[in-house]
């Protein structure tokens, strides 16, 4: 009886470590990885996006011809692009929306190295979860770390590009030219702050595009740092 019942608790036992066995063959291992190498990995992956993806951003028609990020008018002047449509002002319309982009593009180019900066010093409170977690998991990280104070760098380099490229002119010119316009209410928008904000999601986006790069094609894994990191979650 007794053998048979130590028979019985080997059995159960040897199944039991070999369900336990296919059960950690499932989990994601470190392998040998600690906090400090794979946030290396996270930061590179985001430095790569800067340095493959936001660049793009800085060339002419970075913004106004790349769908993902292209800079629309704000829904006050939906109104005021349209009213100049019907009255014969299209190419003013079109030359309004255009220097928003180019604002956008020229501020990029002059603000990279704030993103750069922000980059270095990000800390990952917790790299290994947000490796594991969804395709743009490091770029959100990064948004609601660098958000608010990167709008503070950003906001006087969209204001001194805005007078760079001739758009606070040209917007100048636009809106007086609209409320000019009889039984039609005034506008004036803070444009400044409008492409500002959609400057910044724009860089973020692209970098998330990078990052989704990396964790989807291991070709994108270019140093061995991220062939290490990420092939973690794969």
């Amino acid at each position: 009886m007794i053998r048979k019942f130590l028979a019985i608790f080997l059995i159960f036992n040897l199944t039991a470590c070999a369900e336990l066995q296919e059960i950690a063959k499932q989990l994601p291992q470190s392998g040998g990885l600690g906090n400090a190498e794979i946030a290396s990995g996270l930061r590179q992956a985001l430095d790569f996006g800067i340095d493959k993806q936001v660049t793009k951003l800085t060339q002419k028609d970075g913004f106004f011809k790349n769908k993902l990020v292209k800079i629309l008018l704000p829904e006050e002047l939906q109104k005021v692009d349209k009213t100049l449509r019907d009255i014969g002002l299209g190419n003013l319309a079109d030359e309004g929306l255009k220097v928003l982009n180019r604002a956008a593009e020229d501020a990029v180019k002059e603000a990279t190295p704030i993103f750069v900066n922000a980059v270095k010093d990000i800390t990952f409170a917790d790299a290994k979860n947000i490796l594991l977690g969804s395709d743009n998991a490091a770029t959100q990280y990064l948004t609601s770390k660098t958000e608010m104070a990167l709008y503070d760098k950003f906001n006087p380099v969209i204001k001194n590009s805005f007078s760079k490229v001739g758009a606070d002119q040209i917007w100048e010119n636009l809106i007086n030219r609209y409320n000019s316009i009889p039984f039609t209410n005034n506008v004036n928008p803070d444009l400044t702050d409008y492409v500002t904000g959609e400057a910044l999601k724009g860089v973020y986006t692209m970098i998330a595009v990078e990052e989704k790069e990396i964790r989807n094609k291991v070709s994108s894994r270019t140093t061995d740092l991220l062939k290490r990191v990420f092939a973690l979650q794969d």
